[in-house]
């Protein structure tokens, strides 16, 4: 059983499981009843999402040392009991089944995703490389 940590709107792996999207706000210009059907997501979970202002800081970063910017302050959000909690239940959960994990963004290495990963690591789950 492993979590899978992918880009939403990409096609489904087999044995993916349930996908989970990271993400502030649901895909543009799609039916909410179309989500999972066009491979964004099953289920929304933008508690782990980066805030607003975060994002900007991503989508701002052109050099390593404002990249690590972003890391500090999302892995400070994710600090939070509610996320914390979140992350927690989600490792212990990839023990027992599999599923995935996204957000829209092309380059994973540019990408909250990256830093959820190590997350998931940290909170012991079981991650797909």
């Amino acid at each position: 059983m492993t979590i899978r940590i992918v880009r939403l709107g990409s096609p489904r792996s087999p044995d993916e499981g349930l996908r989970l999207g990271t993400v502030r706000r649901p895909p543009r210009g799609v039916p909410k009843a179309e989500y999972a059907s066009r491979n964004w997501y099953d289920v929304w979970l933008p508690n782990l999402a980066p805030e607003s202002e975060t994002v900007k800081l991503a989508l701002g970063a052109s050099t390593d040392r404002e990249w690590q910017r972003f890391v500090r302050k999302y892995r400070a959000e994710m600090a939070r009991p509610d996320a914390a909690h979140l992350l927690a239940t989600l490792a212990a959960l990839s023990h027992q089944t599999n599923f995935s994990v996204g957000c829209y963004c092309e380059d994973e290495s540019r990408c909250h995703r990256s830093v959820l990963r190590q997350l998931l690591f940290e909170h012991e789950a079981r991650v797909s490389a």
